[in-house]
């Protein structure tokens, strides 16, 4: 029964946390903060490390992302669909 248990345990906590998604279109890119703002008011952390330069407001975006710890939407992956 331990073993069980432990086994249970390992697999909880190495499974990754899940991700939600999201999509609308921007309504504001702040570049200060890393954060876009979709239609429904929704704003949404951006990776440090991405160019905001290709995003801007009006385009249609598909968006994956986690809470974190702060409670900010950490966006994982970002899809622009085709106009």
């Amino acid at each position: 029964m331990r073993a069980i248990t432990a086994a249970l345990s390992l697999a909880l906590l190495a499974a990754p946390a899940l991700a939600e998604d999201a999509e609308g279109q921007i309504t504001a890119v702040d570049e200060q903060d890393m954060t876009i703002t979709l239609q429904d008011g929704s704003t949404y952390k951006l990776p440090p490390e991405m160019d905001v330069s290709g995003i801007s407001d009006g385009m249609q975006v598909v968006l994956a992302y986690q809470i974190d710890d702060d409670g900010e939407r950490q966006i994982t992956d970002m899809f622009l669909p085709p106009e």
